[in-house]
């Protein structure tokens, strides 16, 4: 694109702006011509001018300006290694589309790496999505590996759990965490990680090329509490005691510090890196996730991101705030 005029590219955008509301966000072509402040004929032909310039394969294949820059602009202010930002749906900020194709598109490139790979994950919706954009491979060289347990305090299975989902998808080696999320005490916690098997998968873990993870917020929706894993006096009770968001279940404050506080005594999580030297890859999105990434990236928790536009900007405001 190297020599076409800023007409040309400025037309390009809004040609990739119209294709990925169309083929990713699932917009109709009225919906994406209401959104984009032009006609339904001229909807159509951006639509068409980015089928004819290559820019839709399998994912959308156009750096978007603006997610470029905020691209860069969130790098520069949390020193991260990486981050990718995709557009927003005007109307949807808090939809997940975009998030999904992302996270998979850079899960590939770890998977197609002929070296072995140690790659470990949280859990949770975005995540999942993350997986089930995955097309099936064979990556035997590789090892996946669970940071949490995959167990509710009943017994049953989470239902956002990966590991096994994605291993099977990707015929690699996996270490699933048949463990409850939070331990009913310290002790019984304690019991738990002296079990040789967690202390296999906990060695893992450090060892881990990238490690891929979802963020949750501390609200009445929080995931911990939709999941079942507290219930409402316990999500009252971390709110009081400072709770911004949570990562494997390790609540944090609005600094990005890990609480010191009794639910944090249970966790059964495999311990969070500070700064770590490896990807630690955050992948959210929303009006409600704004703070708890936020807090994460200022107490690098992560340092790579995945996010929407809307998202990115809300956290630069709040940056200079």
């Amino acid at each position: 694109m190297e020599n076409k005029s800023n007409t040309e590219l400025k037309r390009l955008e809004e040609a990739a702006r119209a294709a990925w509301l169309y083929y990713v966000a699932k917009n109709t072509q009225d919906e994406i011509a209401q959104k984009l402040e032009v006609s339904r004929q001229s909807a159509q032909r951006l639509i068409a001018l980015a089928v004819s310039e290559g820019l839709i394969k399998v994912r959308l294949d156009h750096p978007i300006a603006q997610c470029m820059e905020l691209a860069q602009q969130l790098k520069a202010k949390f020193n991260l290694l990486e981050c990718e930002i995709v557009p927003s749906d005007p109307n949807t900020p808090d939809s997940n589309h975009g998030l999904a194709q992302c996270g998979a598109a850079i899960l590939e490139r770890y998977l197609k790496s002929d070296t072995p790979k140690t790659l470990a994950f949280g859990t949770g919706r975005a995540l999942k999505a993350c997986i089930d954009e995955l097309p099936s491979m064979q990556s035997p060289q590789h090892s996946i590996v669970s940071l949490l347990g995959n167990m509710m305090s009943d017994g049953s299975a989470s239902a956002f759990d990966i590991v096994i989902t994605m291993a099977n998808r990707v015929n690699a080696k996996h270490y699933p965490m048949p463990l409850p999320v939070i331990a009913s005490s310290v002790a019984e916690k304690q019991t738990l990680h002296s079990l040789q098997p967690v202390k296999n998968i906990f060695n893992l873990v450090k060892k881990a090329d990238a490690t891929f993870v979802g963020i949750g917020q501390i609200t009445s929706n929080s995931p911990l509490l939709l999941d079942g894993f507290i219930d409402d006096s316990a999500l009252e009770q971390i709110k009081n005691e400072g709770a911004e968001g949570e990562i494997i279940s390790w609540l944090y404050d609005k600094n990005g510090q890990v609480l010191t506080n009794a639910t944090n005594e249970r966790v059964v999580s495999a311990p969070l890196t500070i700064n770590s030297n490896k990807p630690v890859y955050g992948i959210a999105a929303g009006t409600d996730k704004v703070k708890a990434i936020h807090a994460a990236l200022q107490g690098k928790l992560i340092n790579s991101l995945i996010t929407n536009e809307y998202t990115a900007k809300a956290i630069l405001e709040m940056s200079v705030q």
